[in-house]
Order: C-alpha cells, then sequence, then structure tokens
C-alpha cells in the first residue's frame, strides 16, 4: 500500500483532508514535539490546523507507518 492510498483510506473514514491526516500522523510520531507548516490560503490553513483536534487511532497510525515503510 503507497502512503496516499492509506491518506485516501483514512480521508473517507474520517472526512478529514489529506494535508490535516498528514499533519496529524506526522504529530504523533515519537519524538516529534512540533510541526511545521504552511499555508498559501484560508483553506491551507483551516486544514492544518484542524490537524490539531484530530486524534488517529492507532490502527490507522499504523496503516500509515506500514506504507511509508
Amino acid at each position: 500500500m503507497r502512503v496516499l492510498d492509506a491518506l485516501d483510506g483514512i480521508a473517507a473514514e474520517t472526512g478529514a483532508a489529506l494535508a490535516t491526516i498528514a499533519l496529524a500522523w506526522t504529530s504523533a510520531q515519537p519524538g516529534i514535539t512540533a510541526t511545521l507548516a504552511s499555508a498559501t490560503s484560508v483553506k491551507q490553513l483551516q486544514e492544518l490546523t484542524a490537524a490539531m483536534h484530530l486524534r488517529l487511532s492507532p490502527e490507522q497510525i499504523e496503516r500509515l507507518n506500514s506504507a511509508s515503510a
């Protein structure tokens, strides 16, 4: 499975944007205390800040980790 396929599946489950999921996944990694992202539109900013409230399940995180290995 590719990372994009895993992101698409989780987006279908959560209704969240791909950028939101990707940032939430990055933030959930051990040792990550902060993430950096920039936005060029209000919509992008809303998607990125939504990651602060999205809690991925352990199974979703494992799917993304496996896809990125």
